[in-house]
This record gives structure tokens, C-alpha cells and sequence, in this order.
């Protein structure tokens, strides 16, 4: 069953072409990565994905909600975006209630001791977001997707920010998360990472997609790891 639905979907900002007839699906169970340089459309994708961005073609789904709703999508997903941080009035402690509560949570302050102990941030509950430092923050956003236990994350570059500890924690339970039937999209520039986490991968370029598949499937040789695959599909810049 398909939980992400994406047919021939287009988008321009201007004369440029941020993605071009993008056309495929994951489905439940999947940890799927998503791939590209800068600039290649990854974010474009993950915030129409997410509802925050219309399509000028195409049409699509999220957990059988359109991209056109999204505050029906944000309801059934867990969303890490890309560089966005918790809100800078509110302390860590006060934001992982607040996130609860939007969505009618029982047992609000046991949810949040488990995150933040999770996240090793238990005596940074009652400090506000703008004082964090850019890892506390990280995992507040982190522990704001992961609080609701979500058949969908959406995930955009979410080790960013994090020391390897923390890389190898969140890293085991996004494994987990999926093992449990749950299902993962990620966004990420740590390949090395991503290479022993995505069951299925699409690279893009251009906003075109190049490559799309299991890592045996796309690859050229046994030896060919995710990084050669990148380098050889997007490393030309052409």
C-alpha cells in the first residue's frame, strides 16, 4: 500500500524548473532516501510532500490525504524539516506539550520525560529554545516528530546538527520505527548513513529523477557504494 503517492508532478519558480514530472511511490514499510545536490529539488519535493507547497502540475497523496491539505497531512505525519527550529519563545519542555496537545494526547508529561531523556535534554526542559544550542535544538525538533509515534516520518536531513552518539541513537531508532511497519522518507547529505538505513532510494538532479531503486538495483557493480553511485549520476554537474 502506497502511504506516498507522487504523480507527474511539476513545479517552477520562474524560468526555473525546480522539478520536472516526477512520478512514483512508497509504500508502508519503506525506509526510503532521497538524494541530490543542492539545489536539485529535494526540499521542493518534501514540502509539497508535506502540503506547504502547491504543484503547478500533477497531483498526489500523503496517507490517502491530497497535498493540497495540509494540515490534514501534518495530523497523521511526523515532519523534521530542513534547518527549521523550535519556536524561540517557548521552552523545550513547553514546545513538546504544545505538540501533544494539538493532537489530543493522553499522558502528556510522560511523553515528553521519555524525549527528552531520549535526547539526553532532561535538564534543558525549562530553558527556552533561542538560548538551545544548535544540537539541543535539533533533537527538540527530533523528539517533536518522534513524540506521537507516526506511521509516516518525513524527514529532512535530520542528523545535521547532531555529534555521532546522537547520529547512532537516532539512527537505531528510525530502525526500529520502521521494523515496526512504520514508514521513513529522508533527505540526506550523510550517505554513509543513508546507505545502511534506505531499503529503496531515488536520486534526483535537475529536478529530474536519475536513478530510483534498491541500492542493488542502481548500482553498476557489488563494489559500487551510494556515494560512487551518486558521484557518477549527479558528480558531472551537466
Amino acid at each position: 500500500m502506497a502511504v506516498i503517492r507522487i504523480s507527474h508532478i511539476s513545479k517552477n519558480f520562474g524560468k526555473v524548473k525546480a522539478l520536472v514530472d516526477l512520478d512514483f511511490s512508497i509504500d508502508k514499510g519503506e525506509f526510503f532516501g532521497l538524494f541530490g545536490p543542492n539545489g536539485a529539488g529535494k526540499t521542493t519535493i518534501t514540502r509539497i510532500i508535506t502540503g506547504q507547497l502547491s504543484p503547478d502540475k500533477g497531483e498526489g497523496e500523503t496517507m490517502g490525504v491530497s497535498f493540497t491539505d495540509g494540515l490534514g497531512i501534518k495530523r497523521k505525519v511526523g515532519i523534521v524539516p530542513e534547518a527549521e527550529t523550535p519556536p524561540t519563545f517557548l521552552t523545550a519542555q513547553e514546545f513538546l506539550e504544545l505538540v501533544c496537545r494539538l493532537r489530543d494526547f493522553e499522558k502528556v508529561d510522560k511523553r515528553v520525560d521519555k524525549w527528552l531523556e531520549f535526547f539526553e535534554i532532561e535538564d534543558k526542559r525549562d530553558v527556552l529554545c533561542r538560548d538551545l544550542s544548535r544540537g539541543q535544538r535539533q533533537k527538540v525538533m527530533l523528539a517533536s516528530a518522534f513524540i506521537h509515534e507516526p506511521e509516516l516520518l518525513l524527514l529532512d536531513e535530520p542528523f545535521i546538527n547532531l555529534d555521532p552518539i546522537f547520529q547512532k541513537k537516532v539512527r537505531e531508532h528510525l530502525v526500529d520505527h520502521v521494523k515496526s511497519g512504520h514508514t521513513i522518507f529522508m533527505c540526506s547529505h550523510i550517505l554513509e548513513i543513508a546507505e545502511k538505513l534506505c531499503s529503496r532510494m531515488a536520486v534526483i538532479k535537475k529536478g529530474k529523477i536519475v536513478a530510483l531503486g534498491t541500492l542493488d538495483e542502481i548500482r553498476t557493480s557489488k563494489e559500487e557504494r551510494l556515494e560512487d553511485i551518486f558521484m557518477r549520476l549527479v558528480g558531472s554537474g551537466d
